[in-house]
């Protein structure tokens, strides 16, 4: 039977590495993102994969997109084996009072409320296809556990992925759908070069910071996505082994 995955922020960084990964492996791949352009091009970066690659635009922050998202993954395979939870948004390093309500919804619209849109839709599916059952896996960070100076936006949202995770995880026990969480720090990405030349630390320094390999986040996630739904990672976390994460501030 063919294995359908829908991958959100597909179109760079950690998304668009698990996705050409998932897609390497023999899956069909729903690559989720904004902009066609740039999702199309992970498509053809996929070379003989590609087709098995099928771009759908959506804006996870508006449930009537990701409605129409799951309605396409539906009506093209009839079923779904695994969500990742990927798209997410950090904003510029701000004090709490210099924080904008229009800036706070958009991080909440993308990161918490996009992933929960995500997730319903896809459990739905889980719960009522045949065979039932699949895995979500919900990108966290190490700001789910600790956040960085100026993040309030991002840091809140990404805990509030840990609570999803939990609840998901016990709601999907009688359907055979595994939810887990993948709690990512400074992988080496476009996102984070300004931390190979420093970045504000928690005792007011500015410091360069070690960041991993982004195959090392992809081998984790494969190693999450490959497990049979009898088991379940429900966390874990994958770090640059030099960062400043353990006895952060």
């Amino acid at each position: 039977m063919r294995k359908v995955a829908v991958v959100t922020g597909a179109s760079s960084g950690i998304g668009k590495a698990c996705a050409l990964a998932l897609l390497s492996e023999g899956w069909d791949v729903v690559l989720v993102g904004r902009r066609i352009d740039a999702l199309q091009a992970t498509v053809q970066e996929a070379g003989a994969n590609a087709v098995r690659a099928h771009a759908v635009p959506a804006d996870v922050g508006q449930e009537d997109s990701v409605a129409a998202l799951f309605d396409n993954v539906r009506q093209r395979f009839g079923r779904i084996d695994l969500l990742f939870n990927n798209a997410g948004v950090f904003l510029p390093s701000a004090l709490p009072g210099d924080i904008s309500a229009a800036d706070w919804r958009r991080a909440v619209d993308i990161n918490f409320n996009g992933a929960f849109f995500c997730l319903s839709h896809a459990f739905k599916l889980m719960q009522t296809q045949t065979p039932q059952g699949g895995r979500i896996i919900n990108n966290g960070s190490i700001s789910s556990h600790a956040p960085r100076p100026g993040s309030i936006p991002y840091t809140a949202t990404k805990h509030a992925i840990t609570g999803l995770t939990k609840a998901a995880a016990l709601d999907g026990r009688a359907f055979d759908i595994a939810v887990g969480q993948i709690d990512i720090g400074n992988v080496a990405t476009d996102m984070t070069e300004r931390m190979a030349s420093g970045v504000l630390q928690a005792d007011g320094s500015v410091r360069p910071e070690a960041r991993m390999d982004i195959s090392a986040v992809v081998d984790t996630f494969m190693a999450m996505a490959r497990l049979p739904l009898t088991a379940n990672v429900l966390f874990m976390t994958v770090m640059a082994t030099k960062m400043p994460f353990v006895g952060r501030g």
